[in-house]
């Protein structure tokens, strides 16, 4: 007995030498080939089929896959009762915790008479260079575009934990869908395509090769719409970056780090993101009580404390066009806001936002995109009903393309014009009763406003009159103090 075991481990000792020396020697296309052979050598003896779930679809890591999560699900039932090894999860809204298969256990079950063994792994893939199996031109033309999010700056860190995660960007948005000014539209089309082509001259004349678009106007306008049509335009991929996830001005510089060439930073209603506006701002308006006050200083420290972001106005603008912002080319950034007035001017100035875009209310030449879009009409009697109204009516393209869509099979294009007639002769009528209501109540406030001023105006004559009248009294006024009398 003891010698057949002396010779199994000299044949397992021998196996591993020559394996070794087999890695060592040989390159790995040969190595690749051989266990290729091997494989298919043992699967005539290897009876079992092997079947691997992925937890996360091998193009996002932000997107889980349903098969995973549905045979997650599963195995929470069955695998509770023969697992030596379980995670316990708390799920929301859910008093007790849910048990699953912990890393690296096995267990077995039976479907249709068919034995089944289910086992959980985790695996860090590695980092391939894509570059090494595929030409360069190949991979561009051929990649997936792709839309990014940026995680929150604490989750960083850990297993198969990034700055950002993405999913595939699929948004249908064109130049030929978007429903803007046609000459608008060519224009900002000329200056995207010159951007994309002019790599020797920002060379030239020694400027990063970026670009910052602000794209501002009433909600429903199409910022975002107009943001996936220059994605789909200069085939970039899309970071849509939210600032309130963002701890501080480093963790903003790490993410700028993290982003690839040809892509768009989107920074959506930044006016809303945090509190930039009056950053530059030194608190002069507090009274110097205020600044006295231990208790308001101390409710303020702790405020700081608390608050989820610390980005700065100043952190912010070295983002754009810092020293940092070189790292990178062929890249834009893009805010969008519904109030331009409230950002601060060193935000937006030229050289940051290179070209200022207002996205406002629909006009006719909007509108005709639209009814060729929504309706594949060019012209109708209509029309010319639809372009006074326009005129006298303030209404956003996605309003108008909301009545022009139809709403049933019974709806033609006609009844989708009628409808929205309608619509904009209802939006006509409610914006004259607004303005009469804001000038009644105008002329209200007016009206207080005067009477409080002359109620002022009476009592202050009123004091000036009794102050005089006091003085003549205290003239008139003797007194008599010792057989003296003092006037």
């Amino acid at each position: 007995m003891m010698g057949d075991m002396t010779q199994v481990g000299s044949l397992m000792a021998a196996v591993m030498f020559v394996w070794a020396i087999f890695r060592q020697l040989f390159p790995d296309e040969f190595q690749r080939d051989v266990r290729k052979y091997v494989n298919k050598v043992v699967s005539y003896v290897y009876p079992y089929v092997e079947i691997t779930f992925h937890e996360y679809q091998p193009d996002s890591w932000f997107e889980r896959s349903k098969a995973f999560v549905s045979i997650e699900r599963y195995l929470s039932t069955n695998s509770s009762n023969r697992a030596k090894r379980l995670k316990a999860n708390v799920v929301k809204d859910c008093e007790s915790v849910v048990l699953s298969m912990d890393d690296y256990e096995e267990v077995t079950d039976e479907f249709r008479g068919i034995k089944i063994w289910w086992t959980s792994s985790k695996s860090i893939p590695k980092q391939q260079a894509l570059f090494s199996y595929r030409g360069k031109a190949i991979a561009v033309k051929t990649r997936q575009r792709k839309l990014y999010t940026n995680n929150k700056s604490e989750n960083w860190s850990g297993y198969r934990r990034t700055m950002w995660s993405h999913i595939i960007f699929e948004h249908p948005s064109t130049f030929d869908t978007l429903a803007m000014d046609p000459k608008k539209k060519k224009e900002i089309l000329d200056d995207l395509m010159m951007f994309s082509k002019s790599k020797d001259y920002y060379k030239k004349v020694g400027k990063s090769w970026k670009r910052g678009y602000l794209l501002y106007g009433p909600p429903g306008t199409g910022k975002s719409s107009m943001i996936a049509a220059m994605a789909n335009l200069l085939e970039y991929d899309i970071y849509d970056l939210e600032l309130t996830s963002v701890k501080d001005n480093t963790d903003l510089r790490k993410l700028l780090i993290d982003t690839s060439s040809k892509s768009i930073i989107v920074i959506e209603d930044i006016d809303c993101s945090l509190d930039l506006t009056g950053q530059r701002k030194e608190k002069k308006e507090e009274s110097k009580e205020e600044e006295k006050d231990p208790v308001k200083k101390a409710e303020e420290e702790k405020g700081k404390k608390n608050k989820g972001s610390e980005v700065t106005l100043s952190g912010l603008l070295n983002f754009i066009d810092g020293l940092w912002s070189a790292c990178g080319s062929e890249r834009l950034i893009v805010f969008t806001t519904n109030f331009v007035e409230k950002l601060d001017p060193a935000l937006i100035r030229r050289g940051r936002m290179d070209k200022h875009i207002e996205l406002s209310y629909c006009c006719f030449e909007t509108f005709k995109v639209l009814a060729k879009n929504y309706l594949d009409l060019e012209s109708h009697d209509l029309f010319s009903i639809i372009s006074r109204l326009l005129e006298e009516t303030k209404m956003t393209p996605a309003d108008v393309a909301e009545n022009l869509m139809p709403k049933s099979f019974e709806e033609n294009a006609e009844s989708c014009l009628n409808k929205l007639i309608q619509s904009l002769e209802n939006a006509k009528e409610e914006a004259r009763l607004k303005a009469v209501e804001d000038a009644r109540i105008k002329a209200e406030e007016e009206a207080a406003k005067k009477i409080e001023e002359n109620g002022e105006k009476v009592q202050e004559s009123d004091a000036k009159l009794g102050d005089e009248e006091g003085k003549k009294t205290d003239k008139h006024t003797d007194v008599k103090e010792n057989g003296v009398i003092t006037a």
